[in-house]
């Protein structure tokens, strides 16, 4: 069996992993990155960035490639219900104030092509088989490949795991979760071809019922067209994909709109099982990045920002220490603990949104009091790109307000709005506690 040492080994050549291994390499460590797969690939992705995720890309130092895939600038987002909407644009984040939809085919080859261009050896087509682990410690891992003979042992005193939900690297540490959420909505999605030019820069998203539909404009001429109903309805799909895809459109007739004159050129993805977690993501000598260690619903298109921000911190954060294995350690821990200070709460929101409730009076009400404030679809769209908490959105004299306005509106079931209520209270109450809980972590 050959072997080898390098300073880190990442698994995983994605958006975490091209990340981190970007950042270890303009460091100066010799860092190599395996991947199973070969690039250009695809996985299933809704890959959407608002203008916080756009900055990450800059900040990985790869902005310039993936604009050169030709994808359009999302200048504004939009959101519909029955009786409201609202339309806006980004507070700039490092001077970057759009969105963008790239196919991760393009995306993931433009990462990988950085870390690469920053010194990293990225290896494609190569398998993890097992850890190597010593006093106590992993320290490398077991490799294969089609073509190569036996296994190859690669050495480093850090191994990152950034290979997924179904993480080889996670699974083989052990790394429990400390927080789940199961999913309430599946993911349908396919690609159409997109004549509409006047919505090129938006990223549209349309709620009725408990339906959830979006349309973002991607590159290649395409638009990213994506159902989230609830879960249970995952029957129906599965007995008429196509058909079910186009009668649920069709319920949302903002969506079934802005479809009008393309065409699905696309075979449609399905996602059913995507439940949230947070796992252990540090040890001694590893640590997960990436949905490995923790991943948020779909529903609010948080996962690739997340992956590239703490990806690339991570690989900063290690840089300096990889020689000293109780600091090495310590800085794991330290940088665990920040991305879960940094991600808790929009966890829970994102999971308020996921739940695939009724659309309610009380978000109607939200979002008429946003569209009517001078700056209120900023400070909205502001969440989805980091820029603002949710919690300084949804403060309690905005969420009172918004509850007197819909009680104060025309044929609105007072007993369901208290309902409502009720159960925001609860959520809001178990966010707190979660928030507290990893307060005193740190």
């Amino acid at each position: 069996m050959s072997e080898e040492h390098v300073d880190a080994i990442v698994v995983g050549a994605r958006c975490a992993g091209s990340a981190a291994a970007t950042a270890l390499a303009r460091a100066g460590r010799r860092v190599v990155a395996v991947d199973a797969a070969k690039f250009p690939s695809t996985t299933v992705s809704t890959h959407l960035l608002f203008a916080g995720g756009v900055a990450e890309l800059a900040r990985v130092g790869a902005l310039e490639r993936v604009e050169a895939l030709g994808a359009p600038r999302h200048d504004e987002a939009y959101i519909g219900m029955p009786g409201a909407e609202v339309r806006g644009t980004y507070s700039p984040v490092d001077g970057i104030a759009y969105g963008m939809c790239v196919r991760r085919a393009g995306l993931d080859l433009a990462l990988v092509e950085t870390a690469r261009a920053a010194g990293a050896d990225v290896r494609e087509g190569v398998k993890v088989t097992s850890l190597v682990e010593e006093d106590g410690r992993v320290a490398g891992v077991r490799v294969s490949a089609r073509g190569m003979q036996g296994e190859h042992t690669l050495r480093a005193p850090l191994v990152i795991g950034a290979d997924g939900r179904r993480s080889t690297v996670a699974r083989l540490v052990g790394a429990s979760e400390h927080l789940s959420t199961p999913n309430g909505r599946a993911c349908y999605y396919a690609y159409y071809e997109d004549p509409q030019t006047e919505w090129r820069g938006t990223a549209a998203m349309w709620l009725a019922g408990r339906e959830l539909g979006t349309v973002f404009p991607t590159d290649g001429g395409l638009a990213l067209s994506l159902l989230m109903p609830p879960k249970e309805r995952a029957d129906e799909f599965r007995l008429d994909l196509e058909g079910e895809y186009d009668r649920t459109v069709a319920v949302l007739p903002g969506m079934a709109e802005r479809l009008s004159g393309c065409t699905r050129v696309t075979k449609i993805v399905q996602s059913v099982e995507q439940p949230s977690y947070f796992r252990r993501s540090s040890g001694p000598g590893w640590a997960l990045a990436g949905d490995a260690g923790h991943f948020k619903d779909p529903v609010t298109a948080q996962g690739i920002r997340d992956a590239l921000r703490f990806g690339r911190l991570l690989g900063e954060a290690a840089a300096p220490v990889l020689g000293h294995p109780a600091r090495l350690d310590a800085v794991l821990r330290k940088w665990e603990l920040r991305r879960e200070a940094e991600c808790l709460e929009t966890y829970h929101w994102t999971n308020r949104l996921a739940r695939a409730d009724e659309v309610n009076p009380l978000q109607e009400q939200m979002l008429r009091m946003l569209a009517k404030e001078p700056e209120g679809s900023r400070r909205l769209l502001d969440v989805y790109s980091r820029v603002r908490r949710p919690g300084q959105l949804l403060t309690p004299g905005f969420l009172a307000a918004c509850a007197a306005g819909a009680f104060g509106r025309r044929g609105v079931d007072r007993r369901a709005l208290l309902r409502t209520l009720t159960a925001e209270a609860r959520t809001e109450l178990t966010t707190r506690r979660e928030l507290f809980r990893a307060a005193r972590m740190r």
